[in-house]
């Protein structure tokens, strides 16, 4: 019995003295364990009222995306050599990872997809107006694989894309 006695006061002192040390830590070192942290607490205080005029209602993304396709056309007319080499740099970026190196919808995530990417020298897409292929990029497909990238990609990168993608030509 006083074996185990002594063994519980034993235990009883460590972990006390354990638990000492953690709090003597969480009080004194500038960085504590996360269990009382300063937060922003979003109920606390009132909301701050923006003043009108902040948030814009016309132009940038809301212009693209309530035209409609064929109203649509590439500010980057002409798709000049460096227009498609830059596009050739974003598509490895942003796409050659579900479309893969040959364009044919192979790519490494791209293989895991059912139905597969589409085949951009296909006919198919290759007949696609420049407008519609940026609203298939911008906002995804419906039914389909293609994910909105309205928010990764901004307008003027998704033309240099839609401008490579057009000079590949059709499969043969």
């Amino acid at each position: 019995m006083k074996r185990v006695t002594i063994l519980l006061l034993a235990v009883s002192v460590v972990l006390l003295a354990a638990y000492g040390a953690i709090t003597a830590y969480d009080y004194n070192m500038k960085v504590g364990r996360m269990w009382e942290t300063p937060s922003v607490r979003p109920h606390e205080q009132p909301l701050l009222v923006m003043e009108p005029g902040l948030v814009p209602v016309s132009g940038g993304e809301t212009r693209w995306r309530l035209a409609a396709a064929g109203d649509l056309v590439s500010p980057l007319a002409g798709a000049p050599a460096e227009v498609i080499a830059a596009g050739k740099t974003l598509y490895g970026r942003y796409c050659q990872q579900c479309h893969g190196r040959a364009f044919d919808g192979q790519g490494t995530v791209g293989q895991s997809f059912a139905p597969l990417p589409g085949d951009l020298r296909s006919a198919k897409v290759q007949d696609l107006s420049p407008g519609a292929m940026f609203k298939e990029i911008s906002y995804g497909i419906p039914g389909g694989r293609q994910p909105a990238l309205a928010t990764t990609i901004n307008p003027p990168d998704r033309w240099r894309i839609i401008a490579f993608v057009k000079s590949l030509g059709t499969r043969n």
